[in-house]
């Protein structure tokens, strides 16, 4: 990746011209600039799948008001590592007022992932136990506050002594290091013995191994990813022994399947937020020269929270 000068984008029929206030790094950036993810954008592309943004202009035919702060997804080749982005106006919402335009950013495939993997897949009922693989992460940290904000008791896997302490702050109940803890054992400790009711996966190879020793009868572990590298191939016959279910979240498809369902999920999100109930964990703010460095950091696995990218921003941290 490289910073450079390109032309001014215009907005055509229907579209809108954004001001990028703050773009989110996300695990398939990563994936999209190494060619591994699902969709290849045609080279050179620009990163960025989510942004808060500022409307600058209005498309012929387009609903928009110039100033308004929204939340956007730029289609590719041409992403939110800029400084304008050109979207699709059907597409962008309103950024919720009780989060900060980094906070704005990160709000809506990480906890619309959440939300949709927890409420309409795994059901998740007040009083169960949900374990989170990758607690102090992203994607991990929106589904401990959403966990906790359903009346569920958590349980955060994390790997290393800081990230530790974030789950903890983050309002885990319980937060176990996968380098030195035994993850079984304490899972079925806290519990009583019965395991966690849902875990939310999107790490893959060995969390999905362990958790599947720890699943509750009639537990549901939801697939969200393979942050870990390794895409576990599950047991089905072990399902069928201990009664448990393994559900699939492919988010982005209920865009396309349900966009009456994002739409009502974004309303509620920014209900949470008002409330103080959730709030996106930043693990640092950064200036467009150093967005591939945060893309590397967040593939690496080495960031906490979300990393985000700010156009103009002075500092890396």
């Amino acid at each position: 990746m490289r910073l450079e000068e390109v032309p001014d984008p215009q907005p055509g029929p229907g579209q809108l011209l954004l001001r990028v206030r703050a773009a989110n790094v996300n695990f398939p950036d990563a994936l999209l600039c190494r060619g591994q993810y699902q969709v290849r954008p045609p080279l050179p592309f620009t990163p960025g799948v989510e942004i808060c943004g500022e409307v600058l202009a209005v498309g012929e035919g387009a609903a928009g008001e110039t100033g308004a702060r929204v939340l956007a997804q730029p289609p590719l080749p041409d992403g939110g590592f800029a400084e304008l982005a050109v979207v699709d106006a059907a597409t962008v919402r309103p950024a919720p007022e009780a989060l900060d335009d980094a906070e704005a950013a990160a709000l809506h495939i990480g906890y619309q992932t959440g939300w949709f993997g927890l409420h309409r897949r795994a059901r998740l009922q007040a009083g169960e136990t949900l374990l989170v693989h990758a607690a102090a992460g992203g994607v991990g940290s929106a589904a401990v506050q959403l966990g906790k904000a359903a009346g569920a008791t958590v349980i955060g896997v994390v790997g290393g002594a800081d990230k530790a302490r974030i789950a903890r702050e983050l309002g885990c109940d319980v937060v176990l290091d996968r380098r030195t803890d035994d993850l079984v054992a304490a899972v079925k400790d806290a519990t009583g013995g019965r395991g966690a009711d849902v875990v939310y996966d999107p790490v893959g190879g060995e969390a999905y191994a362990k958790s599947v020793k720890c699943i509750a009868f009639e537990g549901r572990i939801v697939v969200v990813g393979f942050a870990g590298g390794a895409i576990p191939t599950p047991a089905l016959n072990h399902a069928l022994v201990k009664n448990y279910a393994i559900l699939g979240l492919h988010w982005g498809l209920y865009n396309t399947k349900d966009p009456a369902a994002v739409d009502a999920c974004h309303e509620e999100l920014t209900k949470l937020a008002a409330q103080g109930v959730i709030k996106p964990l930043i693990g640092g703010r950064v200036p467009l020269a150093d967005a591939a460095d945060a893309v590397q950091r967040v593939a690496d696995g080495t960031s906490v929270g979300r990393l985000v990218v700010v156009p103009g921003a002075e500092e890396a941290r």
